[in-house]
């Protein structure tokens, strides 16, 4: 496996509207509707979290990423 580090943040916002936002709404226009519009929102506290290349490829996969976006391959280890 390979040595390097990889770092994991996770952002949370909380927002409050009259009306259900609409399935799908990209997190960019819900943000502009709260700072412009007729949203309320708040930042809530994020975590951070140290990741090995196992939990890194892990955890890209879960974006529909791939573990070769930061060199890795599915197990964890450098591509080389």
């Amino acid at each position: 496996m390979t040595d390097r580090l990889f770092y994991k943040k996770v952002l949370a916002i909380e927002v409050l509207s009259e009306e259900p936002i609409p399935e799908g709404m990209e997190v960019d226009s819900i943000i502009e509707q709260a700072i412009t519009g007729d949203y309320s929102m708040r930042v809530l506290p994020s975590t951070d979290t140290v990741l090995n290349g196992k939990e890194a490829a892990d955890a890209l996969l879960e974006q529909a990423s791939d573990p070769g976006f930061f060199g890795l391959t599915h197990e964890g280890n450098d591509n080389e």
